[in-house]
């Protein structure tokens, strides 16, 4: 009796952990297509209560980039607001964002040739600027990823100007108003494509696939600079394999970094991991997370610092669905895989974000006869308990005091941990709490 008892118990708690994912939403409806970036950038971004979402679309008759947002974590959702409006096709585009200030990149076609374009808005989504092209360049420009951090917009994407496919990086220092020089990343013989992008701090991290020569396969590359963007390292291959390893993605808090990609290795497309905790100077072993019937590809990582959140698409059910998986100690232990779609039609390209404790998924579905845009979250799935820990990088220190007292003075740190900064308690940010922080530094 004991024994079942506990056993009911147990199956309880696993029921209970599951359903913490809410319905699917569905977010757009019209007749055209609503797609998800093919290239693995993310079209979901979070800020506090605020949940950004961007989308190509078209229901217009001509692809264009959309927008929505959520104001209230995502239980309610604004109307659609187109953010382009020319005559020839607009894709692949990727978002991010930093308390009030919203970015968005993609690939524009209206110049004769791709080529990437930026658009802003600084009061979370209400209004945006207008299209700034960020590439001048004979051969087409495509597959953007942006990232921010504090004053400064990165933005990295492919491109063939030198009649072969390379990796190129621009940034700007001022929020979007102005923009360095296109800096190319990548010079060799074999292509290099589909970049991603994560910032922490003044560290720059850059992942992509290229090709390898003899083999002709695909392997991840990666490369960092500590400066901001301004000077970077010589790249370094992640994978060494025989088969094919594509689409990376990549998060980044303090000196931890987390790369996941899908690969054929095993004879079947499987998500793989790869961590480093020095910044990106020494990297851990490759991690197979799937090990499922039928293919298992692009996914999409994020990080809150201590716990490492992967969505992916998944066919093992027989048709394609998302799925998703979590660490809770940085990458050393994973959970089970979770499925987060379930119908008979097709669920494609996710991208996952954080915001405070809620995990937000967006997808691609195909369940209402077209592609549709589709979203749902976990309100408690990136719960982390570092008293301190004011910017969620999972270590106490000064920047956390920094982080505490720009949120007093109403600068909307982001990424922001409420619960970890308020230190007494008491429901508030104030001097107290900055106190508890510095005994916590002290070890007091």
């Amino acid at each position: 009796m004991k024994a079942t008892l506990i056993l009911v118990v147990i199956v309880i708690a696993g029921l209970y952990s599951y359903a913490q994912f809410q319905p699917d939403v569905r977010l757009t409806n019209n007749p055209g297509e609503s797609i998800a970036s093919p290239n693995n950038a993310w079209c979901i971004a979070a800020s506090h209560d605020t949940v950004h979402v961007a989308w190509r679309d078209n229901r217009h008759g001509n692809r264009e980039i959309f927008y929505k947002r959520s104001t209230d974590g995502g239980m309610t959702w604004g109307a659609d607001t187109r953010l382009t409006n020319n005559t020839s096709p607009s894709e692949d585009v990727c978002i991010a964002v930093s308390g009030s200030s919203v970015h968005i990149v993609w690939a524009d076609q209206r110049d004769g040739n791709a080529e990437i374009y930026y658009k802003r808005s600084v009061d979370g989504g209400t209004s945006w600027g207008t299209d700034t092209r960020l590439t001048i360049a004979a051969g087409e420009s495509s597959h953007p990823s942006v990232a921010i951090s504090d004053n400064m917009v990165h933005v990295v994407w492919q491109d063939l100007r030198n009649s072969n496919e390379e990796i190129y990086y621009k940034s700007s220092t001022d929020m979007g108003n102005s923009w360095g020089a296109d800096i190319r990343l990548t010079n060799t013989v074999n292509a290099s494509e589909v970049p991603c992008i994560a910032v922490s701090g003044i560290h720059v991290h850059v992942v992509w696939e290229e090709e390898t020569s003899g083999d002709w396969t695909y392997e991840i590359h990666y490369i960092h600079s500590s400066d901001g963007g301004n000077a970077w390292d010589t790249d370094t291959r992640l994978t060494w394999d025989e088969a094919e390893s594509l689409t990376p993605s990549i998060a980044a808090s303090g000196d931890h970094i987390h790369v996941a990609w899908y690969d054929d290795r095993d004879g079947n497309d499987e998500i793989y991991y790869k961590r480093s905790d020095d910044g990106g100077l020494g990297w851990g072993e490759d991690t197979r997370l799937t090990n499922a019937f039928n293919v298992s590809y692009r996914p999409s990582v994020c990080t809150d610092g201590q716990n490492v959140h992967i969505t992916w698409i998944d066919n093992r059910d027989g048709n394609n669905e998302i799925y998703y998986k979590k660490s809770s100690d940085n990458g050393n232990a994973w959970e089970a895989d979770l499925r987060l779609t379930n119908n008979a039609a097709d669920s494609w390209r996710s991208s996952v974000a954080l915001a405070g404790t809620v995990v937000h998924v967006l997808w691609e579905d195909t369940r209402d006869g077209n592609y549709e845009i589709y979203y749902k979250q976990d309100p408690t799935g990136s719960e982390i308990n570092i008293p301190g820990d004011a910017n969620c990088d999972g270590m106490v220190n000064v920047l956390d005091i920094i982080t505490i007292v720009n949120f007093i003075m109403e600068a909307n740190p982001d990424p922001f941990c409420f619960q970890q900064a308020d230190i007494n308690g008491d429901g508030g940010i104030n001097v107290l709490d900055i106190i508890g922080t510095v005994n916590i530094i002290l070890g007091g």
